[in-house]
């Protein structure tokens, strides 16, 4: 898509990166009504927060979970400039899945979680991809008694990776990893991919359970 088909399609009212993050949504969880969390103030102009929000939404695949997928990290936004470019922004929005029940509440911690992943990339400039790892330096869910400590990166099962407006864009998703997993990776970076497939046997979905 040219600028100019852009501009014809497009208005500046409309997101065309959000709208085409919701479509590949509605493909999973057509007519479910996500819970979307805003952020308060955008980090770009002195907030806290990188990211725009997060929404989450409840599966019943595998196993009662709540998927967490986030906005912000591609371009969401009316920006005729960015049209047809090879990836949206950083090219992937971030997502994880957390084991629950129906009668727990949103697991909120994940979007601080998120949000300081987000504040990496904004800050240093490096992104994350599919294998790659990164250490908690602690419980990835603070005050917690959970033996995950970091995260291994997969694109998610479901959502992979589409094609926007702005360019593409692949949904990461965070699987929680304990100590004796992330020093396998610290080892051997290349113990990823394996480490994925052994957990893709019982875990198909890559749910974190705490």
């Amino acid at each position: 898509m040219t600028s100019e088909e852009y501009t014809k399609q497009f208005t500046e009212d409309d997101t065309p990166g959000w709208q085409a993050i919701d479509k590949v949504i509605d493909t999973v969880y057509a007519g479910q009504e996500p819970r979307h969390y805003a952020s308060v103030m955008k980090y770009m102009i002195g907030g806290p927060d990188p990211l725009d929000g997060t929404s989450i939404y409840d599966s019943h695949q595998q196993t009662f979970h709540r998927h967490v997928i986030s906005y912000g990290m591609s371009e969401l936004y009316y920006a005729p400039e960015k049209a047809d470019k090879e990836f949206s922004n950083w090219g992937f929005e971030f997502t994880m899945r957390i084991k629950s029940t129906e009668v727990e509440d949103d697991p909120k911690w994940v979007i601080g979680l998120m949000n300081n992943l987000a504040r990496y990339v904004f800050d240093t400039g490096n992104w994350f991809e599919a294998y790659h790892y990164i250490p908690a330096n602690g419980p990835i869910k603070l005050e917690s008694k959970t033996d995950k400590v970091g995260v291994l990166f997969i694109t998610d099962p479901e959502l992979g990776t589409i094609s926007t407006p702005h360019g593409q864009v692949t949904f990461l998703q965070l699987i929680g990893i304990t100590e004796a997993e992330l020093e396998r990776l610290k080892k051997s970076p290349e113990e990823g991919e394996l480490l994925i497939e052994e957990m893709r046997v019982n875990n198909p979905l890559f749910i974190t359970e705490l």
